[in-house]
């Protein structure tokens, strides 16, 4: 039993007010099912609030999906849950983690270790029902030695790499849509597409 707000975010569904990042979670790796609603008056002294009956079930087996990749991209999409996704992947700070990232998988990727773990993370994102494509990154090889880069060449790179997220929001549909409307196969699929093209949230 929860106070029944809470309670509601646990089961809300997509286009609910109260859909979020903890209905999202919770309902990756639980059935959720409200049974009941407790009302204040039920209880001595009645607390400010009314309280809600919820069913919890495990699901066994637990999806196919790296949970720290989909933390990470469902943070980011219920950020502002109401803004267009071609909005909020277009701010600085969500770009410029994704690019870290991206460059730190491709620098993990010449070691044995990071090609182990690159290996197991593609796996686990294949397993969704998508065949992972490949992760190498073209035309880079050779330029991080660059001492005479300049910072035309830097804004550039920086406007590839954005326009690489763009034309994944693009490819799936998403560039227009928002979390607040978005099921948990559409954040599976958006998930896939963005680990598909080399770009990791964790």
């Amino acid at each position: 039993m929860f106070q029944r707000e809470f309670a509601m975010r646990l089961v809300a569904q997509p286009g609910d007010t109260l859909y979020c990042r903890l209905s999202v979670n919770t309902q990756l790796l639980a059935r959720v099912n409200h049974l009941l609603k407790v009302g204040r008056n039920n209880f001595r002294p009645p607390p400010k609030v009314d309280s809600s009956v919820v069913r919890i079930e495990p699901r066994k087996p637990l999806p196919p999906v790296n949970f720290k990749e989909w933390d990470g991209l469902v943070r980011i999409c219920f950020n502002r849950k109401n803004k267009t996704l071609g909005s909020l992947f277009r701010q600085k700070t969500v770009l410029s983690l994704l690019e870290k990232n991206y460059k730190t998988l491709q620098a993990l990727q010449l070691t044995p270790e990071g090609f182990s773990e690159e290996k197991e993370m593609a796996m686990c994102v294949s397993a969704l029902g998508d065949t992972l494509g490949d992760l190498s990154m073209d035309g880079d090889e050779g330029k991080d030695d660059d001492e005479d880069m300049d910072m035309d060449d830097g804004e550039t790179k920086a406007s590839d790499f954005k326009d690489k997220v763009l034309d994944v929001l693009k490819l799936g549909g998403f560039e227009d849509k928002r979390a607040s409307k978005l099921s948990q196969a559409d954040f599976m699929h958006l998930l896939s597409l963005f680990n598909k093209a080399g770009i990791h949230f964790s």
